[in-house]
């Protein structure tokens, strides 16, 4: 097993030959917090483009889209407060089906209802996502993200690109304010 820092990529494919089927396992805590509301951590993935966009809706998968039409990209449901060991969401993709239109896929979180609940990602520790070979239950990667957030609602935690026919992990770790709304901007989406 791999264990990623801030910025690296890796090939996944070319290394391990005969992967097609993935889950990014995406996991959290949440500190010592007192504002009276749930933490609820949102896993979503962005099908996009060469340009890094977004150019069917269907294709940002989150909590009310749990796949994508290709059947490429599964999320397997929210997990509305992080509670308990080991992943708090997981979506699963399979290389195979991945659409030729799609160069990348981003794999984010968001804190639901953030700023209602006065919430950021400087109360969240222990933020990792693993990638764990399907058919094989081998961790291949792991990515713990530290402690770099503060006023942060989202994070690109990470993307897994195409490159010369091959798919890459890139280990991201970019926060956003303005939370969900702010990454569907970035990706092209209107909301």
């Amino acid at each position: 097993m791999i264990q990623l820092s801030k910025g690296q990529r890796i090939d996944l494919t070319k290394t391990n030959p005969g992967l097609t089927r993935v889950i990014a396992g995406l996991g959290w805590d949440t500190n010592n917090y007192s504002g009276g509301y749930d933490f609820d951590l949102d896993a979503s993935a962005f099908l996009a483009d060469e340009a890094g966009k977004v150019t069917n809706e269907r294709e940002f998968i989150f909590y009310n889209n749990l796949q994508d039409p290709s059947e490429a990209v599964v999320h397997t449901g929210d997990n509305r407060t992080g509670e308990g060991e080991g992943d708090d969401e997981q979506i699963k993709i399979d290389f195979s089906k991945v659409p030729a239109h799609v160069h990348r896929i981003a794999i984010t979180v968001t804190i639901h209802d953030a700023l209602a609940r006065s919430q950021n990602f400087g109360q969240v520790s222990n933020a990792f996502v693993r990638l764990v070979d399907e058919d094989t239950n081998r961790e291949v990667l792991r990515y713990d993200l530290g402690e770099d957030f503060s006023i942060e609602t989202a994070i690109v935690v990470a993307e897994l690109y195409r490159h010369n026919g091959e798919w890459k992990f890139n280990a991201i770790g970019s926060g956003f304010q303005g939370g969900l709304a702010a990454l569907c901007q970035n990706y092209g989406l209107s909301v």
